[in-house]
């Protein structure tokens, strides 16, 4: 299922141009090495090093003084120490690479369910085979579904089945990604994303909870990206979510780590591919 993922991923990225998007520069080791002439040896080694060699030479014949005027030296009478040779020899290294982390968050309360949930989901294993590929298979997946209150689930398989008939309160799922990145310290190791998918319903109309958590989750992520799948039945732009975030100005101010993205709930595959190109160019 990965590689198919990974496969997908390369796919998304050639055909249809998918940005990377800049790293933080946070690494994770990996079990295998590299081999680099980057040490140094007296003695003995693999490549002399002719200036180090050099210096060396001319530091011993001074102290044995053989050199009585460093401006004019007479090479054929310096003595040379095996002890004198500098040697690169092959260095053993730990080999570094980037790691990501993505929270995959969505709403799934009563009115959810559906084309909703099918069009946020569809969309966010794209957005994970897409991320696979960039990052080399160094990605971890972690699921996130909220209602009023918001619940970690160990898979995908639960992510897209599960539903409830609650209300919806989009601060306590960004809550709950904040303090499980917090508590676990996964800022200073990876990578992180997030990408939440809702119909744009809130119980929190002017985000009051909700913006908070956000700018705080905003410290961290390289890249936050809101969707909004609008039913057929509402007003197009009038959602809560849609609307807070616009009022609160973030979209403009943090506009390389926060993008949202509002399409109708029936939306086609090309549709929900150009979302992701929004969410994350």
């Amino acid at each position: 299922m990965e590689s198919s993922a990974y496969d997908l991923g390369r796919i998304l990225t050639e055909r249809f141009n998918l940005p990377n998007l800049k790293e933080k520069g946070k690494k994770s080791s990996l079990s295998h090495y590299t081999y680099d002439l980057t040490d140094r040896n007296r003695g003995f080694g693999q490549v002399l090093e002719k200036k180090q060699t050099l210096r060396r030479i001319i530091e011993t014949n001074i102290n044995l003084g053989t050199i009585d005027d460093v401006s004019e030296i007479d090479t054929t009478r310096l003595l040379i120490d095996p002890r004198d040779r500098i040697y690169r020899i092959l260095s053993r290294e730990l080999e570094y690479e980037s790691q990501a982390l993505v929270f995959f968050v969505r709403d799934y309360s009563g009115s959810m369910e559906g084309k909703a949930t099918e069009v946020i989901c569809s969309q966010h294993v794209l957005i994970y085979s897409w991320l696979l590929y960039q990052f080399a298979r160094q990605v971890e997946s972690r699921f996130v579904l909220h209602d009023n209150d918001a619940r970690e689930v160990p898979d995908f398989y639960t992510y897209y089945n599960l539903q409830v008939a609650g209300g919806t309160r989009v601060a306590a799922a960004l809550r709950l990604v904040n303090d499980i990145v917090e508590k676990e310290s996964l800022a200073k190791d990876y990578n992180i994303y997030v990408f939440h998918g809702t119909d744009g319903d809130d119980w929190d109309t002017n985000g009051e909870e909700t913006i908070p958590e956000l700018r705080r989750m905003l410290t961290y992520a390289n890249r936050v990206g809101i969707t909004i799948a609008e039913h057929t039945y509402g007003s197009s732009g009038n959602t809560e979510v849609e609307r807070y975030l616009k009022k609160s100005g973030l979209l403009e101010e943090k506009q390389e780590l926060l993008r949202l993205d509002v399409m109708g709930e029936d939306a086609d595959e090309t549709r929900v591919i150009d979302g992701i190109r929004r969410l994350i160019s």
